[in-house]
């Protein structure tokens, strides 16, 4: 996703596997991760030749934030969860939860 995001237009997968070349990944290794996160809904993809070009479905905030719901509904216990999350921020970031939470309709 940051080689997506870094990039900023749609991408195919060998782009995004040259990126990523001092890390010695398998093509096929940057392949599936790539489908799978257009599986899960985070890409979109559009036809570019034989290949596809992607490109996320979201910022990367939004990514953050459904990552963190995707892991409170997980737990079992999201109230639970919630609280754990709640009580690691910040002293700044317990704030900016609070000026969030005060400008909410």
């Amino acid at each position: 996703m940051d080689r997506l995001w870094a990039r900023a237009a749609p991408t195919t997968v060998r782009e995004i596997w040259t990126d990523l070349s001092a890390r010695d990944l398998a093509y096929n290794t940057v392949l599936t991760v790539v489908d799978n996160l257009h599986r899960k809904g985070w890409l979109r993809r559009e036809r570019a030749g034989r290949a596809y070009r992607y490109e996320p479905l979201s910022s990367r905030g939004e990514y953050g934030a459904r990552l963190m719901r995707d892991a409170m509904a997980e737990s079992g216990d999201p109230a639970s969860a919630l609280a754990g999350f709640v009580r690691e921020l910040s002293p700044e970031e317990a704030a900016e939860l609070l000026r969030v939470l005060g400008n909410r309709p």
